[in-house]
């Protein structure tokens, strides 16, 4: 009973929709009947669902008491001929009907196109509705039934023949219903109905008949639902009536099957049962549906994931755990290289970052070092709520966002760049981070006060003449062990006797500076993260250019908020993408080991926890999209509660997950022979790295009592 985002197409005509889209729209109509008559009803526990055997003889029968009972005293005009019609067909049941073989098992028993949900961007079904009719038997009554609107066009209008596009003409793009019945046949492997659609067709107009008499009879008696249509009900009646009969005495109803040219797998009810890229699973329900663009790129990147990045994850940590540690795996520059060819480069940058960096840089193409492409510098224009659902992806893995130059805190940095640096720090900074050549770090956090209050920071920053002098310590500077990294982004006071929040400014340090003193990695739970690393670093009369300074003193503040929204919120979306990687290794050991007699899968507490973990996940990415929407449209100042909102949930989720894993893998999930106690150390960083729980807390609880004000 999931809410579905998607399209219903009322009208079988599909006004207003391009030709090539209808014609898509009717294939994958017919794929996806195919598909459901394809369900193994036994593996799936329906086999106890209803009677295979007799199911047309049976519902002849029902149809015609139903139809007996709606007309009561007063007999309609077609009373006589709507009994010579049920006659007709129990004389003419297919003796395929009698067994329970080939042919019978799951019906919908009302499959028509204003009962299917539509992807909104894509011309496949997402969903299926109304089962209220839905039973085992004869699957054939269900593809005759879809077929109706090629015969009759059962709207109460003032007309001469039935209507049906075989009447009045096929919209352009709609199949043929030859073509149509093809797609049907060849996805679920079976023989061409010609010798029993006579039959087939009469039944699903018989049927129709019964039930609009039904609905007429109600309307008459002054409990109908529906309005007008039911008040034209016997009407519409009587026309199915005439047109099963009219159809039953035609020579040709149905021609050869004729070649459709689909390349049709083994197993066609993949098509449409497995998980694809786009459709709503549970990894991706709820009211967002990414669009085609997003589709692409996630499909691509979780590719590149598969074949490049889960194979190497066990060399990236042999490196990191030897006395090389600090250097750079030479696999690590050839998929960035292929990151780049593939179109998966930087797609962190959102719209209006990459607008004013475009004006700035690339104006006159003299910015752009040789061999670069300005469209693939700077991402490829995806909105934050867009990009989630990469940064997903990315998350499942630790060493997945810097291959795609989507790593912290490079991409807060290139950000603060872009949307504050000047044209020249730009030139010297931006552009190498953008082609991967350089990596950076942000110096914010200092040991001696609590930095989670940023008014604490004790770091000065002293103009002298055409220079900037630095003094003071700062720890867990993120990027800064890295050898590739050159520039750091440091938050400091450059006038200590100013307003509270006008005190603060930050400034571009090059890393090699005289002053610049890298004391030691910092450890998380036991990881350094190499060779990236968190650093201490001293800053002792550390002198730059005063051009250095970003949009100029007394800034920092207003900086770090256009700086840490979006940043938070890639924390977060990794974070989903964490948890997701913690899911599947917990549900792939719970199925392969066993414990007290049966698979850890079968036992109970497990599979309690396995579903309020997945409940989680999907609450917390749901929220975590909801925020990535509110930034595109509202900004960071509006949107910051909830972000503060998504910034508590998914560090917490993503530790429950990871913590579950851990368990359920036993001594092997504290190791590091799996990568859980790694993703898991990440996590509970995160409840402290930009921002501790509580300061979030304070946002959102102070923004909940503002609300009650008003």
């Amino acid at each position: 009973m999931e809410y579905l985002e998607g399209i219903i197409y009322p009208d079988n005509t599909l006004p207003g929709v391009a030709p090539s889209k209808r014609r898509a729209i009717y294939f994958s109509t017919a794929k996806t009947l195919a598909a459901i008559h394809r369900v193994d009803v036994n593996a799936i526990g329906l086999q106890k669902y209803g009677r295979r055997d007799n199911y047309c003889k049976r519902q002849v029968e029902r149809w015609e008491k139903q139809y007996l009972a709606s007309t009561g005293e007063g007999k309609p005009a077609r009373y006589q001929r709507m009994l010579d019609l049920a006659r007709w067909l129990k004389e003419n049941v297919p003796e395929e009907d009698s067994s329970a073989g080939a042919g019978t098992g799951l019906v919908h028993g009302d499959f028509r196109a204003d009962n299917l949900v539509f992807h909104p961007t894509e011309d496949r079904v997402i969903g299926v509705i109304d089962w209220e009719l839905s039973t085992l038997g004869n699957q054939m009554c269900d593809v005759a039934y879809s077929c109706l609107p090629y015969i009759i066009d059962a709207t109460p209008t003032e007309r001469t023949n039935y209507g049906g596009f075989q009447h009045t003409g096929i919209p352009d793009g709609i199949p043929q219903l030859e073509e149509y019945l093809s797609v049907y046949c060849s996805f679920s492997e079976r023989p061409w109905p010609a010798a029993n659609w006579k039959f087939y067709i009469a039944f699903s107009l018989f049927r129709g008949a019964s039930i609009y008499a039904g609905v007429y009879h109600r309307w008459t008696m002054g409990n109908a639902s529906g309005g007008e249509r039911a008040k034209f009900a016997g009407r519409i009646a009587n026309t199915m009536v005439d047109c099963a009969c009219d159809f039953i005495n035609r020579e040709h109803v149905l021609q050869g099957q004729p070649s459709i040219g689909f390349q049709v797998s083994a197993a066609p009810w993949q098509e449409f049962g497995r998980e694809q890229e786009g459709s709503i699973s549970t990894k991706d329900q709820g009211k967002f549906v990414p669009n085609e663009k997003v589709m692409h790129l996630r499909k691509k990147l979780m590719k590149f994931m598969e074949d490049h990045i889960y194979p190497m994850e066990g060399e990236f940590y042999k490196l990191a755990q030897s006395t090389s540690r600090w250097t750079i795996h030479p696999e690590e520059e050839t998929l960035e290289a292929l990151a780049k060819k593939e179109g998966l480069w930087n797609l962190f940058i959102p719209l209006d970052s990459a607008a004013r960096a475009r004006k700035l840089l690339f104006e006159d193409g003299s910015l752009v070092s040789p061999g670069s492409s300005n469209d693939l510098l700077l991402g490829a224009g995806l909105t934050n709520l867009e990009y989630g659902y990469l940064c997903e992806i990315m998350g499942r893995s630790v060493w997945a966002p810097q291959i795609f130059n989507c790593g912290a805190p490079d991409t807060g940095n290139m950000e603060v760049l872009m949307r504050y640096g000047t044209k020249e720090q730009q030139k010297q900074w931006l552009v190498p981070l953008l082609e991967g050549k350089i990596r950076s770090g942000f110096a914010m956090t200092e040991p001696q006060v609590a930095s989670s209050d940023a008014t604490n920071i004790e770091c000065s920053i002293s103009r002298q003449g055409d220079f900037y002098v630095i003094n003071g310590r700062k720890w867990w500077t993120s990027g800064a062990m890295d050898p590739r990294c050159k520039v750091l982004i440091l938050m400091g006071k450059t006038d200590f006797s100013a307003p509270k929040h006008k005190q603060q400014s930050m400034i571009l340090v090059d890393i090699n500076t005289p002053g610049v003193q890298i004391k030691r990695p910092l450890l998380v739970f036991g990881f350094d993260d190499a060779p990236h690393g968190h650093a201490e670093i001293v800053f002792e009369n550390v002198r730059v250019p005063a051009t250095n300074i970003l949009l100029g003193e007394g800034r920092g503040f207003e900086i770090a908020q256009g700086r840490l929204g979006p940043g938070r919120l890639h924390h977060c979306m990794r974070l989903i993408g964490a948890a997701e990687r913690g899911m599947g290794l917990m549900v792939d050991r719970a199925l392969s080991r066993t414990a007290f007699g049966k698979r850890i899968a079968q036992h109970g507490s497990f599979l309690s926890d396995l579903a309020k973990c997945r409940i989680e996940l999907e609450q917390a990415r749901l929220l975590v999209l909801e925020a990535a929407d509110q930034l595109d449209r509202h900004g960071n100042k509006k949107a910051r509660g909830i972000l503060a909102m998504a910034k508590v949930a998914a560090p917490n989720m993503a530790l429950k997950v990871l913590d579950m894993a851990m368990q359920v893998h036993g001594a092997a999930g504290v190791s590091s022979d799996t990568v859980l106690s790694h993703l898991w150390a990440t996590a509970r960083t995160l409840r402290i790295a930009d921002g501790p729980d509580e300061v979030h807390l304070g946002t959102i609880a102070k923004l909940e009592l503002q609300r009650a004000r008003l």
